[in-house]
């Protein structure tokens, strides 16, 4: 597949883009450390009786969430480091659905020998239908082998992609010092999962 820019990062959309995720990511973690803070402060003032219905519902809801959103907000870094390392190249691409109609794995095919699944991450999301006018072909960053991000073509919707499944010891191809240094590959030579 033709090059579409040096680095991804270098395509304005992409980096308006993650702009926009890092807005939506500091969101979710103030919402949620809000909701935290608020929670430990009736604590302390003894308010629970007063507020046991928004406590009881803070601590269902909110409690699951905070390490997934937590590990989203750190890694966000991660996103943009692959961005200005690696160029968006187009593939085909197909969608394995879900009883729930939004998809938790995309299939990349690299070649007409070698395709990947990966999933999507922090959270399952339709990139199919996200102002996407070519809902078969996906913008790729990153290596096969470990991932990387992927976009709606167009690159105006950044998502971290992690390997479904851990790959075959050998796939050929990439660089790992690169991989390495942008947080796709860890020492031990295994991708990343978040």
């Amino acid at each position: 597949m033709p090059l579409l820019t040096k680095v991804a990062w270098d395509h304005p959309p992409t980096a308006a883009s993650y702009r926009r995720l890092v807005v939506r990511r500091t969101k979710w973690a103030a919402l949620l450390g809000g909701s935290m803070l608020v929670s430990i402060v009736c604590l302390w003032f003894g308010l629970i009786p007063q507020a046991r219905l928004a406590f009881i519902a803070v601590i269902l809801v909110v409690v699951p969430y905070i390490p997934v959103v937590l590990i989203s907000y750190f890694r966000r870094h991660r996103v943009a480091a692959v961005l200005r390392s690696y160029a968006w190249r187009e593939h085909v691409c197909s969608y394995a659905p879900r009883a729930t109609g939004i998809q938790a794995t995309i299939s990349i095919s690299f070649s007409e020998t070698y395709s990947a699944s990966y999933r999507l991450i922090p959270f399952p999301l339709d990139l199919a239908t996200i102002e996407n006018s070519h809902p078969d072909r996906i913008w790729f960053a990153g290596d096969p082998r470990f991932g990387g991000v992927v976009s709606p073509v167009g690159g105006h919707y950044p998502v971290r992609a992690v390997p479904a499944k851990v790959p075959a010891e050998g796939r050929p191809g990439g660089d790992d010092v690169l991989a390495s240094r942008v947080g796709l590959r860890r020492r031990s030579g295994k991708g990343t999962q978040t």
